[in-house]
């Protein structure tokens, strides 16, 4: 009877240490360094979990995962969201970071932009969220109205930089991410320089935004503002070739001229006279303090340099016919000089 009650107590120890084992010991089922599991904010049932535990591999024991997750009470305490899973991981750990919610952050990183259907097409891929309903946020009157915009000025809050949320983060939360940051950049002195200038913030994101679009050259974007601005105070129309290959959403156009130049639309900047009514893409910040603080000239037009790049301007349109014919005919040698060597 000894031997007996000796043999089952060891059975008994070692059932604890295996059960011991399996709960604090290494329990991921996958070989590869990590794994992602998502839980949907639509998902956030006991069997959509342990469906997906399943699937996905994420544990070698689902029954030990689903006993840990019970005696922890997990299943009451259900979080959505993306959760990086380390090979060798317990199953107390991972019930402890899914009942926590400690999920992984994501990296939204923001360049240029022009359309709210690029933001969209960007955070669709990647948080829970998808491009429609980030889409119908943009469209929204009443859901932008607190962020001080309307559909139309939507992307006049983005600035390119690389924003930290959560992978289950709504079209609301992302926006007002990207709100707080341009809140932020829009301190008081930048405020009072767009007053002095005649302009309002938007305005002046907006002048950016084609800014963005005529040149890459830091060096020469505030000389590109003061044209702008130049015929703006004088009543002339911004003539920005930018602003019409977004008015037909042709950004591949390489020159602007005949029956386009005519086209009906608030962004045609030859046609009218002002400031388009919204951003054609989402400037810099560098390119926005360039609008914010303008070089000091009387130049009024500008053509790109024949060979050397960038552009030269002029304060007479004589003048600028001359330079302008000077680009044209380098340029056509360009094209024959190509055009032999093929």
């Amino acid at each position: 009877m000894k031997k007996l009650l000796t043999f089952i107590l060891i059975l008994f120890l070692v059932a604890c240490a295996i059960g011991v084992f399996l709960v604090i010991g290494p329990g991921t089922g996958f070989t590869t360094p990590k794994k992602i599991l998502y839980i949907r904010t639509t998902s956030t049932t006991r069997q959509a979990v342990l469906d997906s535990m399943k699937t996905n591999e994420i544990v070698m024991s689902p029954t030990t995962f689903e006993f840990v997750a019970t005696r922890m009470d997990y299943w009451k305490n259900i979080k959505p969201g993306k959760y990086e899973i380390k090979k060798g991981s317990s199953i107390l750990t991972i019930v402890r970071m899914l009942r926590n919610g400690r999920q992984d952050d994501v990296d939204l990183v923001i360049t240029k932009l022009r359309t709210k259907e690029d933001l969209a097409r960007l955070t669709g891929k990647k948080f829970e969220t998808d491009s429609f309903h980030m889409m119908s946020f943009l469209n929204s009157a009443d859901s932008l109205i607190r962020f001080e915009a309307e559909p139309e000025t939507a992307m006049w809050n983005i600035l390119p930089d690389t924003y930290t949320l959560l992978w289950s983060s709504s079209p609301s939360d992302i926006y007002q991410k990207l709100y707080h940051a341009s809140l932020d950049f829009w301190t008081d002195e930048r405020m009072e320089k767009a007053k002095t200038l005649g302009i309002t913030p938007l305005q002046a994101y907006v002048l950016a935004s084609i800014i963005e679009e005529e040149t890459t050259n830091d060096a020469e974007k505030d000389t590109i503002a003061s044209v702008y601005l130049n015929r703006f105070k004088i009543g002339m129309p911004l003539q920005a070739d930018p602003t019409l290959k977004f008015a037909v959403k042709d950004f591949s156009l390489k020159k602007i001229a005949g029956d386009i130049l005519e086209v009906e639309s608030p962004f045609n900047t030859y046609r009218n006279k002002g400031f388009p009514p919204a951003p054609i893409c989402t400037p810099s910040r560098i390119t926005i303090d360039k609008v914010l603080n303008p070089a000091t000239t009387d130049y009024l037009y500008f053509v790109a340099k024949p060979k050397l790049g960038g552009h030269l301007f002029s304060a007479s349109y004589a003048e600028h016919l001359k330079k302008r014919a000077d680009y044209l005919a380098a340029d056509k040698l360009r094209q024959e000089k190509e055009k032999n060597t093929k």
